[in-house]
């Protein structure tokens, strides 16, 4: 038994512990701010390999030149409160992410504290294209990686020939049944889905089947996609005038306004998914590896945050962050054309709900759409001042699950208003505009987009154009369910 003399000291210990947590619980929880960020940057730990040896050695810099502190650097010059280190999988990459790049993100997170910095990588998912996996922020998360990317990555194994099993749907399909089942839940987005389209609806490595059933296995996990991929910057290099927005190479599926397809297209695939009930949200990012000004060696990319942000409303923490990109609380848009975005569906009789939420209401209730964006009165990051033109609120019917899984369209979405600028309300740099929805009578989903540009629909990205003068913005949908 302790002395009386010896145990006083713990009681107080005990106690001043007791009235620490009572402090914190009477505290009140930090307040849901717009936060920007970046999906997908790639660092000096994109490595290149020498095959002569088996396995082949790692070459630190040969696919993204920078380290993760210079991208969290430029990620703060340029106005991000968070961002996500995505580097390329290759043969046992999982050990480089173990041993090396962890160090260097953890050395960042001392070096720029102003940015959250996840960790994850830019997965080869088995048989698809490139997906961003985001991991949650705790003491175990380099294993939590590893443990993904030695069993699932596409590229992970060095065998010759390849086991074919890597790049099999079967591999695919256990990959998302093992995230789905982790106790901290990651998050998958797939990246620029339809770089391999060879025309207007006609997919690649990214098929519309396989998001749905990626989305039916690990429904909390796969919740989205880059609406806007990364590369936008190909034409500001000297000698990229060959090139093109995105890094969409087949002439006939390039990107439109800066935008892949599947979400570009009203009535298109994003709205196929949106239209089953999915909640399934888009992000924008830089995808950057090489600035498109490097003297080193030019690239098609801008630095995180230079043009593409992906906004979220969320609690400046990494917990809050990653439930707000999980929940759609999401817009995404290039060249600071707005900086602030609050979409809200409210009742007659008073109820709402925000981008990403569900509001509920009674059949026949009245129901409209109130948006209010801030057009900041300052230079973007190319000393130009782009306004908004045209803000358009579109609708889409939700009818549940589809027969055929590899369904592209839904005939039900529709532009509902477009409102130009001079309709818009305007309090110095902040507009705001109502759209009343039909009468409810079925569930429906609602979507905003804008843009400095004329085209009513987004165009076609040409091999010259200059991205900086056809930005676009869009919000992540709001579901009505009619009781």
């Amino acid at each position: 038994m302790p002395s009386p003399r010896s145990a006083t000291p713990r009681l107080i210990w005990l106690c001043l512990l007791c009235a620490a947590a009572a402090l914190a619980l009477a505290a009140p929880a930090a307040e849901r701010e717009w936060l920007a960020g970046d999906s997908h940057i790639h660092s000096h730990w994109s490595t290149g390999y020498d095959h002569r040896a088996s396995p082949p050695i790692p070459i630190k810099g040969r696919d993204a030149l920078y380290s993760t502190p210079r991208n969290a650097a430029m990620a703060r010059r340029f106005g991000l409160r968070w961002m996500v280190t995505t580097d390329h999988g290759g043969p046992y990459h999982s050990k480089v992410n173990l041993e090396q790049a962890y160090r260097e993100l953890t050395l960042s997170r001392e070096l720029v504290p102003e940015v959250l910095q996840f960790y994850g990588m830019e997965l080869n998912m088995p048989g698809m294209d490139h997906h961003t996996l985001i991991i949650p922020r705790a003491e175990d998360e380099a294993l939590v990686l590893h443990g993904i990317e030695s069993r699932f990555d596409a590229n992970e194994d060095w065998a010759r020939p390849p086991d074919p099993r890597r790049q099999s749907a079967a591999l695919r399909r256990q990959a998302l049944a093992h995230m789905q089942g982790l106790d901290r839940l990651p998050i998958l987005f797939a990246n620029h889905p339809s770089r391999s389209a060879r025309a207007i609806g006609q997919y690649g490595r990214d098929e519309p089947w396989e998001l749905r059933e990626n989305n039916d296995l690990a429904p909390d996990v796969y919740r989205g996609m880059e609406g806007a991929p990364g590369h936008q910057a190909a034409t500001l290099n000297e000698n990229g005038r060959l090139r093109h927005r995105g890094a969409y190479w087949n002439p006939g599926a390039r990107t439109l306004g800066g935008f892949d397809q599947m979400t570009a297209i009203v009535g298109g695939l994003w709205d196929a998914l949106l239209g089953e009930g999915r909640r399934f949200w888009i992000v924008a990012s830089s995808d950057s590896h090489f600035h498109y000004a490097e003297p080193v060696r030019a690239g098609s990319d801008f630095w995180p945050g230079e043009f593409h942000k992906t906004w979220v409303h969320a609690e400046p923490t990494y917990a809050g962050v990653l439930d707000g990109l999980r929940q759609g609380r999401i817009f995404a848009v290039a060249g600071d054309l707005v900086t602030e975005l609050d979409v809200r569906l409210k009742s007659a009789g008073g109820d709402e709900a925000g981008l990403g939420g569900t509001l509920r209401v009674a059949r026949g209730t009245e129901v409209t759409a109130t948006v209010r964006l801030r057009d900041p009165a300052t230079p973007n990051e190319a000393g130009e001042n782009p306004a908004v033109r045209r803000v358009d609120v579109i609708v889409g019917e939700v009818r549940g699950p589809s027969a055929d899984p590899s369904v592209d369209r839904n005939p039900t979405t529709r532009v509902l208003a477009r409102f130009t600028g001079d309709a818009l309300a305007r309090d110095g740099d902040r507009y705001a505009l109502e759209a009343p929805l039909p009468a409810a009578d079925r569930d429906l989903y609602v979507r905003v987009r804008g843009t400095n540009a004329e085209d009513l629909e987004p165009a076609m990205d040409g091999p010259e154009e200059n991205p900086w003068h056809d930005l676009w913005f869009y919000s992540n949908p709001i579901f009505l369910d009619v009781e």
